[in-house]
Order: structure tokens, then C-alpha cells, then sequence
């Protein structure tokens, strides 16, 4: 057999590895369960790669159908090593600079492809070798929002330079993200200063005065429809409501929605939580479970009742997946400075946007012509984030 010229110099598979397109309303019964699998046996786990959440995305988000979704499997029949949804981008940023990037939606938080643990660098190989040969492809690969220094961005930096390339991180944040061995109580005296500690009880003590409070969780087997329907309704009275920006502004998110939240209680990743007044949500979270991680999705709160501060308390209440066993950490997906968020959760997670070039020489020139752009872009941008940051009042 002929090694495809894009392995590492290590990679000897036993049998060819094949890449295929595959139709995400049309799935046989067999791919859907390999689909599945992969997910238990990931290398970094990340739900919005699901097929309970990334199917529906890709029948309702992506109405011009301009997303590919790649599967590597290895063989005809062999099991599946990877997956991830790819498109073809006209332009990067501002430049008209045709290329491939991660496909995704405003509410896609992680950019990972699912890849079978011990196959991060053989995946990475073949889908740029694939792309390679694809006609509509062109310049290079843009993955966001990477794990910093996980398997995935470090497999991916590694075939590069074996490619005889690099893997250029062109952008950084920071989230906040939730991972201790303090017990909840611990974690909140800690994280939370005494005087807002001290103001947060009186609130609860202030809120209980109003009627009856309780905390809810979702449980496997209780209808989930009344679940969707108090959270949107909560989501839409607020500030995403009259911004058109919550859910049910849109027929497509919201169905989407309603589909990923039903896909998610039956895969068993769903945890929906509520903080109720007299059977009234006041606020309420939804977390995906990923073990050996977690993922903070959404959250809404009642605008009314803001002088208690009804999403904090959930908050403090949500800390109890620090007592989860199967859960070593839960990612925010928040915006960097989220003001609920950052308050209480003390780690951080970085996620990187990494650019790796394809091997035509059109392409790598291409490539080193934007690196050499955005380097100077970054040069230049430095000085003047650092003099508006000293100019800043404090």
C-alpha cells in the first residue's frame, strides 16, 4: 500500500483511511452509531460536535447547505477516527482570501472535532491531506477556538511541521471555567468576597419574604418540553428579547434549540436547573455533560427580579458539580468578563484560533503572505492596546 504523502513519518496504518462526505439528514443507522461512539471515546470532548446537537444545527443553521461534514473512518467498515464540519470561506476577515475554516454558528462555543483518542495526528494528516486535493479548497485550514496546548492543537502544530509548515495561533482568549477539589461551600467562600457573601444572603433572605423559593433540577424521565418552553419565555422577557437576540426571536434558532435540549436529555448530557418563586422560574441554567468535563450552555434570568439576584444564587448553587465524580471541570462558554460568571468561577481556559496552510505552492505563499500581515497587524495593534489601557480610568 502507498502511504498518503500528508502522514507523519510514523503513521503506518494497516488498512487505507477513508474521507468521506456524509449527508447529515440522511445518516444510516450504523454511521449514527459510529458517530456516537466516537463521542464516548474522544480525545477532548466537546457536545456541539455531537450528533445530537451538531445534526440539528446542521439541518437549521445552515440553510444554503455551504457546511461539509467530514467523517475519517478507517476503511470501508472500520471504526471512525474523526469528525468535524468544514466549509468554504470567500474571505478571511476583511481580505478576500479563499480558504477552509471549522464550520459553526453563534452558539457553536468550542471549535474541537471529534477524534478518537491516539488519533489526534493521523486525523489531522489526512483531513489537510484531503484538503489538498480538493479543488474547492484553497490557502489553508482555520480551526477556532482549540483547546491551548491540548492533544488537538498540539497534534495539529506537529503536522504542520511536518508538512513543512506551522500552525499559527492567530488569536487568544481566556474563559472562565470551573475545576477545584474544594467542596462547593469551600469553593464559594473562597471565590466570593466575605461583604458579597454577606450581601448575597441577604438577598436570598429578601427573596424567600416574597414566597415560596426552591431550587429544581431536571430529572432523567420528567417531561423536558415545560423545561424549553420556561426557559425560552424567560430568555425572550428579558434583554436578548427586546435586543432580537434570544432564541425565540428566531424560528430557526428556537428549533433548533428545542431539538438539541430534547437530543441532549435522551443522550443523558442534560443538566437544566431553575430557581422558582411561588412555581414562577426566576432563573435557570442549562449544562452539558461531556465527562470527564462539563459545559455551562445557557443561562436566564427574570430582569424584575434583579434587586435579588436570582441568577447568582443559581449559581451558587450550580458550584455542586464540584461534587460530581465524573466531572473534573466545566467549561463557562461565557465571553471573557462575563459579570456573573467571572465573579464566581476562578479558573481559566484558554482557546486558541490556529491557521495551518495547505501544501500547493499557490497556497503556502498565500499563507506566508497573511502571516506576515497579521504579524505586522499584531505589532501594530500592541502599543496602542497598552497606551488605551494605561489611558483607561480606573
Amino acid at each position: 500500500m502507498t502511504v498518503h504523502p500528508a502522514f507523519p513519518a510514523d503513521a503506518t496504518p494497516a488498512d487505507p483511511l477513508t474521507v468521506r462526505i456524509v449527508d447529515p439528514l440522511a445518516l444510516s443507522p450504523e454511521l449514527a452509531a459510529a458517530w456516537d461512539r466516537l463521542a464516548a471515546e474522544a480525545s477532548e470532548p466537546n457536545p456541539f460536535a455531537e450528533r445530537w446537537c451538531l445534526q440539528s444545527a446542521l439541518h437549521l443553521l445552515d440553510p444554503d447547505r455551504t457546511a461539509r461534514l467530514v467523517m475519517v473512518r478507517d476503511g470501508s467498515d472500520g471504526p471512525v477516527i474523526g469528525i468535524m464540519p468544514i466549509a468554504a470561506a470567500p474571505q478571511y476577515g476583511r481580505l478576500p482570501l479563499r480558504h477552509v475554516t471549522g464550520w459553526g454558528h453563534p452558539n457553536h462555543f468550542l471549535g474541537l472535532p471529534l477524534v478518537r483518542a491516539g488519533f489526534e495526528r493521523l486525523f489531522w494528516s489526512i483531513l489537510l491531506g484531503w484538503c489538498d486535493a480538493a479543488p474547492w479548497a484553497r490557502t489553508l485550514l482555520h480551526v477556532p477556538r482549540l483547546t491551548e496546548d491540548g492533544p488537538l492543537h498540539r497534534a495539529l502544530v506537529d503536522v504542520a511541521r511536518v508538512r513543512g509548515g506551522e500552525a499559527e495561533i492567530v488569536h487568544r482568549e481566556e474563559r472562565a471555567l470551573l475545576a477545584s477539589d474544594l467542596s462547593p461551600a469551600e469553593y464559594w467562600d473562597t471565590a466570593v468576597r466575605a461583604k458579597k457573601r454577606k450581601e448575597h444572603r441577604r438577598q436570598a433572605n429578601r427573596l424567600a419574604e416574597q414566597g415560596g423559593v426552591r431550587f429544581r433540577r431536571w430529572q432523567a424521565g420528567e417531561a423536558i418540553d415545560p423545561w424549553i418552553d420556561s426557559f425560552l419565555d424567560l430568555e425572550a422577557r428579558g434583554w436578548k428579547g427586546r435586543a432580537g437576540s434570544a432564541l425565540a426571536s428566531h424560528g430557526d434558532t428556537e428549533a433548533w434549540f428545542r431539538a438539541i435540549i430534547a437530543g441532549a436529555a435522551e443522550a443523558g448530557r442534560l443538566d437544566m436547573r431553575a430557581l422558582d418563586l411561588d412555581e414562577r422560574p426566576l432563573a435557570m441554567l442549562i449544562n452539558f455533560r461531556a465527562p470527564p468535563g462539563g459545559f455551562s450552555f445557557k443561562t436566564a434570568f427574570d430582569e424584575e427580579y434583579a434587586r435579588f439576584s436570582p441568577g447568582v444564587l443559581l449559581q451558587q448553587e450550580n458550584l455542586d458539580l464540584l461534587d460530581d465524580p465524573a466531572i473534573a471541570w466545566v467549561d463557562s462558554c461565557a465571553a471573557p468578563g462575563h459579570p456573573m460568571i467571572d465573579s464566581v468561577w476562578r479558573e481559566r481556559r484558554a482557546l486558541v484560533w490556529v491557521n495551518a496552510a495547505l501544501s500547493s505552492p499557490a497556497d503556502r505563499l498565500r499563507f506566508a503572505m497573511l502571516a506576515r500581515i497579521e504579524r505586522l497587524w499584531r505589532r501594530w495593534k500592541a502599543p496602542a492596546a497598552v497606551k488605551n489601557e494605561v489611558e483607561s480610568p480606573t
